[in-house]
Parts: C-alpha cells; sequence; structure tokens
C-alpha cells in the first residue's frame, strides 16, 4: 500500500473518532451544567469540557470567557479550530475522498452523507437545547455507523489495520484525557470526594462513554471513583478502556508487520505499554498519582502516533 493511503486511512478514521468523543465530551458538560447549583451545576463544566480535548490554549485565546454558548461554538462548529466537529468531519471527509476506492460504499456514504447533512445544523437553531441534544446525537450516530461499517464491511488487510490503528490510538487518548480532567479539574475544592456531585460527575462521564450499564455488570454496587477508573484503565472487555485499545493496536501492528515482513518502533512502543498495563493494578496506579500515570500515558500514546507515522505514513 502506498504511504499515502495507508496516512489517509490513518487520519480519516482518527477524525472520525475525535469529532464523536468531541461530540460525547459536550454531551456531559451539557447534563452537568443542568445540575442544580446545590449540586454543583454552573461551575466550570465547560471549561472543563474545552480542557479535555486538550484545545484549552487555542479556546482562551480566541474567547474571553468558558460559557455555553463559547464553548459550543468552538467544540463543535469553528472553522478555526482544526479539532472541532465540524473541522473534523470536513478533513475526514477530505481524505475519505482521497482513498474512495480503499473503501467500501458504506463507509463512503456513512462520511459523506453525515458532512452533508451537517449543514442543516445553522447557527440560529444550534444554540438551543434541543437542537444541540440532536445535533450530539447526530455526530455519534456517525460514528457509530462509520465504525460498525469497517468492522462489518472491509476487507481484513492492511487498508482495515490501518484504518483500526487510528481509531484506538485517538480513542485512547480520548479516554485518558477524559479520565484526567475528572479528577483533577471537574471536582470542585472542597466538594466531597464521593459525595452527590461527585457521583453524578461520575455518572455523567460513564454516560459520555457509554459505560453506565457496562459498570453495573462488572462491580455490581454503586459508584466508586477507583472502580470507574479501574473499569476505562485496566478492564480490557471495556472497549473504551487504555487496555483494550492497546489489546488492539499491539495486534493490528502485528499483522501489519507480517504483512510487510519486519517489526519496528511502533510494534515495539505499543507492545510495552500494552506489557505494563497488563502488570499494573489500580493500587499501584493511585500510589503512584493518577494524574501522572495518565499524563505519561497521554504521551506514550502521542510518540506511538508519531512512530506509526514515520514507520509507514511517510
Amino acid at each position: 500500500m502506498l504511504s499515502r493511503t495507508a496516512d489517509s486511512l490513518f487520519w480519516l478514521a482518527r477524525y472520525v473518532e475525535r469529532a464523536e468523543n468531541t461530540a460525547r465530551t459536550i454531551d456531559a458538560a451539557e447534563r452537568l451544567a443542568a445540575l442544580p447549583a446545590n449540586y454543583g451545576g454552573g461551575g466550570n463544566e465547560w471549561e472543563s469540557a474545552v480542557i479535555s480535548t486538550g484545545c484549552i490554549d487555542a479556546f482562551r485565546r480566541a474567547y474571553p470567557v468558558a460559557n455555553r454558548e463559547n464553548v459550543v461554538e468552538f467544540l463543535a462548529f469553528s472553522p478555526d479550530n482544526s479539532s472541532s466537529i465540524s473541522s473534523c468531519l470536513e478533513i475526514a471527509r477530505t481524505n475519505a475522498r482521497a482513498v474512495r476506492t480503499a473503501l467500501t460504499m458504506e463507509m463512503w456514504e456513512t462520511i459523506n452523507g453525515g458532512w452533508l447533512e451537517l449543514k442543516k445544523f445553522n447557527k440560529s437553531t444550534r444554540g438551543k437545547a434541543s437542537q444541540l441534544a440532536d445535533f450530539v446525537n447526530y455526530v455519534k450516530r456517525i460514528g457509530l455507523a462509520f465504525d460498525g461499517t469497517s468492522y462489518r464491511t472491509m476487507l481484513r488487510d492492511d487498508a482495515y489495520w490501518f484504518s483500526r490503528l487510528g481509531t484506538y490510538i485517538e480513542r485512547a487518548d480520548a479516554t485518558a484525557r477524559l479520565l484526567d480532567v475528572k479528577y483533577h479539574v471537574l471536582l470542585p475544592a472542597g466538594a466531597q470526594v464521593g459525595g452527590s456531585l461527585d457521583y453524578f460527575q461520575w455518572s455523567s462521564i460513564l454516560r459520555a462513554v457509554s459505560a453506565q450499564t457496562s459498570y453495573h455488570h462488572v462491580y455490581r454496587e454503586s459508584l466508586r471513583p477507583w472502580l470507574v477508573a479501574d473499569l476505562l484503565i485496566l478492564r480490557r472487555e471495556m472497549p473504551r478502556s487504555l487496555t483494550s485499545c492497546y489489546d488492539n493496536l499491539t495486534h493490528f501492528l502485528d499483522n501489519i508487520a507480517r504483512v510487510y515482513g519486519r517489526q519496528g518502533p511502533a510494534q515495539r512502543s505499543a507492545r510495552a505499554s500494552y506489557a505494563r498495563l497488563q502488570t499494573l493494578d489500580m493500587n499501584t496506579i493511585f500510589q503512584g498519582g493518577l494524574h501522572e500515570f495518565l499524563d505519561e500515558f497521554i504521551q506514550d500514546n502521542n510518540r506511538l502516533g508519531l512512530a506509526i507515522t514515520e514507520q509507514y505514513l511517510v
């Protein structure tokens, strides 16, 4: 496969996943901001949403305050934000057009139709709560449809594997950032860990990653911060967990290595991160500091993305 084809497939999947994750982040912020003031509503939920996407510096240069209107505009629609949902879908469509023959008809129709439908969310209506909910659900449907059509219609060859690498690199990054923001930004100073505000926040976080039902199936008890972290970091059966993402990354990189005839830095980096995750438990992670662990993981994940690029995509 040509490196430019692999690159377009990789970034097509990354931008679709990024759009879906941003929509889920907006949905969580909207739910948290709707809480009564005595439960913490109206606090820093919107700023935390921007922080979780890694775009806070760009946001602060463009907007004076992190309120609902500004954050929704920046994360969902701003053409000046290359990671806004609108920008992500446009870049994804551009990459899809570049590799049209490598995609199935269903995959192309999902991306192209989703991009065309975006135009109906005009500025005069998208600020309404009901319209924002419709928009968030529409973006999530695009992500789910793209994921589903990729899984059900693509040949299991290097085109499929490069696409999945993009998906899981982006998903791991989003999960780690969401957890990090919850522990170090969202809960106000002086608020009780395990209190009512903490419970509502964790519930919203689990809903944002479609994991609320899974949590209760696995642990069969009320929400506990360390158990939520365990689910989203170490549980391989949880599709958005860090361990699950790296299980898949290692698998697809090994498939590529077998076809191309050699291992490289990308395989070694993914395997090292996966092995580390398999040996950890939550006590060890918390003793060393959850923020420190997640920050190191995000940096390692970024380095893996660069290794994949240097090894295959340039």
